[in-house]
């Protein structure tokens, strides 16, 4: 069973940028679909982009398009999402999730669809 393990929040400016860290144990590389979504106070989670690490295909949502990327390390079972522009609305905790349901040329970004969580790492965008 895989486990997972987000770092790298923190406080930062509008404008400016983070990466997230999401390490996993029982990784199996090629066959997993991983989510990153966000969680703001009083609102439902939502998936902000997803990586199939079987054949490379993400997504993201409109709002982080252009300036959020997943990326993987397969060298130390890490997949990244790197933040950048950054705004006061994208303040939530952040979290990884994977799943071994994977799917040729698809990923999800519904949280449903995701077995594994980590436990969440809070980026805060404030002036």
């Amino acid at each position: 069973q895989v486990q997972l393990v987000e770092s790298g929040g923190g406080l930062v400016q509008p404008g400016g940028s983070l990466r997230l860290s999401c390490a996993a144990s029982g990784w199996i590389q090629k066959y997993y679909n991983v989510g990153w979504f966000r969680q703001a106070p009083g609102k439902e989670r939502e998936g902000v982009g997803c990586l199939n690490l079987s054949d490379g295909t993400s997504d993201y949502i409109d709002s982080t398009k252009g300036r959020f990327t997943i990326s993987r390390d397969d060298t130390t079972n890490t997949v990244y999402l790197q933040m950048t522009l950054l705004r006061l609305e994208d303040t939530a905790i952040y979290y990884c999730a994977a799943d071994w349901r994977v799917r040729k040329g698809d990923c999800s970004l519904v949280p449903g669809a995701y077995a594994a969580w980590g436990q969440g790492t809070q980026v805060t965008v404030s002036s």
